[in-house]
């Protein structure tokens, strides 16, 4: 039988979760405009997020400033523009009446993993997005069965209690079974087993930030939005962290993108 402590919220993850992934694919097929929404969408919701989990009493400025993130989005971010990004970061260090810098360095980080999804769809391509998702999400599915399975050693407890050791290696792995798949069926070469392992970790980094932004101000989830998920954020912490990563791989370090 079923230890309901282990697996009582499976359900209702299982079905949130293949709701969000239906709609999530719909809109990366369709791209353009209908993806630019969606994402603009979700920015905005973890932007107002971010500014209740700090300021609860502030629901006015968060909402505010989940509308300035949708309307700086909504535009054409090139060149001198990419500056508009700091528009809803600054105004909310002005409107919370705490932690500040935390409020910049997160509503920055939010922003740049949304321009990045939108930025990798428009420029890479759908393949190319596809297979970024696709390491973030069986790096979880992996990671949460294995880690509720076999338990053991907790990879950071201090900050993300419930995550394993045992859950982590099996993220890798099914990253790396992902990467094997995109090479075969694409020309993406052998090369991509290893990035995609290496992806699958920024997405473990991304879950883990998030956790450390939670238990350092307090709260068990981003929102309630989601049944059994929590908040958008909580949901896209780990896609974040594997956007923002790639944005780093391309741009700073230089190195070419799987070739879909």
């Amino acid at each position: 039988m079923a230890e309901p402590g282990k697996w009582g919220d499976l359900s209702v993850r299982v079905a949130s979760g293949v709701a969000m992934a239906l709609l999530g694919l719909v809109n990366i097929v369709l791209g353009g405009v209908w993806f630019e929404v969606l994402v603009v969408f979700v920015t905005a919701v973890i932007v107002w997020e971010l500014a209740m989990m700090i300021a609860p009493e502030k629901p006015v400025p968060a909402m505010l400033l989940a509308v300035i993130t949708a309307a700086v989005f909504s535009g054409d971010l090139r060149g001198w523009t990419l500056s508009l990004f700091g528009l809803a970061p600054i105004l909310g260090a002005l409107a919370l009446p705490r932690k500040k810098p935390l409020f910049i360095i997160f509503s920055l980080y939010v922003v740049l993993g949304g321009w990045g999804l939108v930025y990798f769809r428009a420029e890479q391509g759908m393949g190319w997005l596809l297979w970024l998702l696709a390491v973030v999400i069986v790096t979880d599915i992996a990671g949460y069965f294995a880690g509720r399975s076999f338990g053991g050693p907790k990879f950071w407890p201090a900050i993300s209690p419930k995550k394993t050791w045992a859950g982590t290696a099996a993220g890798w792995a099914g990253a790396a079974v992902v990467g094997l798949t995109f090479a075969i069926f694409t020309k993406a070469g052998i090369s991509l087993i290893a990035l995609s392992v290496t992806l699958s970790f920024a997405s473990q980094m991304g879950d883990i930030v998030e956790s450390a932004l939670k238990r350092h101000l307090g709260v068990k989830d981003s929102s309630a939005l989601i049944p059994g998920h929590g908040g958008l954020f909580d949901r896209f912490d780990a896609i974040l962290g594997a956007t923002v990563f790639m944005l780093f791989v391309t741009f700073v370090l230089g190195l070419p993108g799987p070739e879909f």
